[in-house]
């Protein structure tokens, strides 16, 4: 559909389009040896090679449960692609259980990142065990299929990656062993890796490598006051929105607390600071507004940078809007209705929104990646539905991590 027939629609119908034109990334555009989704392509053509991005897939394989929920696809040729998907993942190349950021999607070999990331990523692992966790309870009737992501997910040493210390390491080589020195600390994108660390039945992490690691850096604790909105975590500004969506893709912030904060209040509050702070604009960006507004991870006019209002330089990336659409429902609706009326076929094409763009510097995106796509498929669901938040939270190893770090939540 053009964005002028798009806007003609009513909004239940105008989420069902955008989130089913956006899920042919992940299907159009699935690398083809291995239906796991590429990194990123661009509004006229794939990459050639075989790289795919390991988070990516992660979210793609809950789009795939989306799509198959609302009639996109098939269940029968969900299921084909997926055991594809671990046929790859099963011989594919791991470090002490994790995968790399980026794989080959033929063979499953290791493709560097960095110089010194070419081993496995934490990170990157847990938000693909989110995604088969969630496959895994949709498709819960397939034992075979039930059995083999539980055996991958087992076989991540979780608590390897602890170095003998309180706190979880993001990478290893075995190459340049723990070179890239970087400890997972919040608050930040990455909670889902240590409730799915705590919730392992082999390699467990407990409660102190959660509170001694995670919850203790410098921004971690917030409790400033932004324009009338208090902001429990994070760091000044609140950080790019990534944060409230990577981990609760999967995680229900809805009555999600521990004693640091409440989740659902944490992440609604970081979506009125970027979105007040758009509204302010105090670097007098063009477009900037009320309904033009979100700033998270995404490519730029000079490359790639996670935007946030302590770091803007006035780019919007409509993932994060479109999928804060839970927190703030009636403001991603109008940014979804000004991204298409305001720029049209400059924001929009075969896989939905591109990327990013920049009307100070006139630059519109070619580009859509995994990792901004994918959590606007999920979010939309998650706010129409609740289906990943209700197949993700009923894992009993969710269920297991989430009680061992001392959270309460509505589910449990």
């Amino acid at each position: 559909m053009t964005p002028s027939v798009l806007l003609k629609l009513d909004d239940d119908a105008l989420m069902e389009a955008v989130a089913r034109q956006t899920f042919r990334f992940f299907w159009e555009g699935a690398e083809p040896a291995s239906f796991m989704a590429r990194d990123r392509t661009t509004r006229g053509a794939d990459p050639s090679n075989d790289l795919v991005a390991v988070g990516g897939t992660g979210f793609g394989v809950m789009a795939l449960i989306v799509a198959v929920e609302r009639g996109w696809i098939a269940r029968d040729a969900a299921l084909a692609r997926l055991d594809r998907m671990l046929q790859v993942l099963e011989r594919a190349e791991r470090h002490h259980g994790a995968y790399p950021h980026f794989l080959h999607g033929e063979t499953g070999r290791t493709i560097p990142f960095m110089p010194n990331d070419d081993g496995g990523d934490l990170v990157e692992t847990a938000l693909l065990m989110m995604g088969l966790l969630a496959v895994r309870q949709y498709f819960a009737a397939d034992a075979a299929l039930a059995a083999r992501i539980t055996a991958l997910f087992d076989g991540v040493e979780w608590d390897w990656y602890r170095r003998g210390e309180d706190v979880l390491y993001w990478h290893w080589s075995p190459n340049h062993g723990w070179a890239m020195n970087h400890s997972i600390r919040g608050w930040n994108e990455t909670l889902i890796v240590y409730v799915l660390a705590a919730g392992a039945s082999r390699h467990a992490i407990d409660r102190d490598v959660y509170e001694k690691g995670f919850c203790r850096s410098a921004d971690y604790s917030n409790g400033k006051t932004y324009r009338g909105v208090t902001l429990p975590l994070g760091p000044d500004g609140g950080g790019p929105l990534f944060f409230a969506h990577y981990s609760f893709c999967g995680l229900d912030p809805h009555g999600l607390s521990d004693r640091h904060a409440d989740y659902w209040q944490q992440n609604v509050a970081q979506v009125a600071v970027n979105r007040d702070h758009c509204i302010a604009n105090p670097g007098r960006f063009k477009g900037y507004g009320p309904d033009c507004w979100g700033l998270t991870a995404s490519d730029d006019p000079s490359g790639y940078d996670a935007h946030a209002p302590n770091n803007d330089n006035g780019t919007i990336s409509p993932t994060a809007a479109l999928a804060s659409i839970p927190y703030a429902p009636q403001a991603a609706m109008a940014a979804m209705r000004h991204f298409l009326s305001a720029h049209g076929d400059k924001v929009w094409g075969r896989f939905g929104f591109v990327d990013a763009f920049n009307e100070t510097r006139d630059w519109w995106a070619d580009t859509y990646l995994a990792i901004d796509q994918g959590p606007i498929v999920v979010m939309t669901e998650n706010y129409r539905s609740g289906l990943l938040w209700k197949l993700f939270m009923a894992a009993p190893e969710v269920r297991k991590g989430l009680a061992r770090l001392g959270f309460a939540s509505a589910e449990a």
